[in-house]
């Protein structure tokens, strides 16, 4: 018989919760990972860097492949939602490297705007090769930061950390770099 009171083994969900802060941001917790602390530490200030970056090429991405005009717009559509989506995963690499030095990844999107120093565009929508020149920019920025934390990092014997900015954010940031300039050549498509 049941009085309509929950059990134990009630599957009703306890709403409204709140947990305390466990750890904080810019801290690393000790795992054994075979890494200093101060490299730890310093890994995860430079990997909070660029994922923060990396978020907002990936959101700048997704809102060019939406806005796309023009007679390009199939291709550029198309290859600005395949180079979104090498982002995302770009940014979960990077998050989860964080997190296995000990670190905290920077999650809410209001902390990565603060953090993030790739300018914000227009909230409407530009001209094509405007919206391509910011994509290449952000690129820049990132490769410039990932090659400079590459080499950082590998000094404080984060040869992990290195892996991931050389083998994953460097080569698919040029990659991608490469594909995007090239739609901005001024190359007739026929000569007389």
């Amino acid at each position: 018989m049941t009085t309509g009171q929950p059990s134990s083994a009630d599957s009703q969900p306890r709403l409204h919760q709140h947990g305390r802060e466990i750890q904080a941001f810019g801290s690393v917790r000790q795992l054994p990972v075979g890494l200093a602390y101060e490299a730890r530490m310093y890994s995860c200030e430079r990997l909070n860097r660029v994922l923060a970056d990396t978020r907002i090429l990936y959101a700048l991405y997704k809102k060019y492949h939406w806005l796309m005009r023009g007679p390009t717009f199939y291709q550029l559509h198309l290859l600005l939602d395949k180079h979104a989506g090498e982002q995302l995963e770009l940014v979960d690499m990077v998050a989860e490297r964080i997190q296995t030095l000990g670190g905290i990844a920077v999650g809410d999107p209001r902390h990565v705007a603060e953090l993030t120093r790739v300018p914000r565009p227009p909230d409407g929508a530009e001209e094509v090769p405007g919206m391509l020149s910011r994509l290449l920019e952000a690129h820049e920025m990132i490769l410039t930061d990932a090659h400079d934390a590459a080499a950082r990092v590998a000094e404080g014997g984060d040869d992990g950390s290195n892996d991931l900015l050389v083998s994953n954010v460097i080569r698919t940031n040029e990659l991608q770099t490469w594909f995007v300039a090239e739609h901005l050549v001024d190359t007739p498509v026929v000569r007389a």
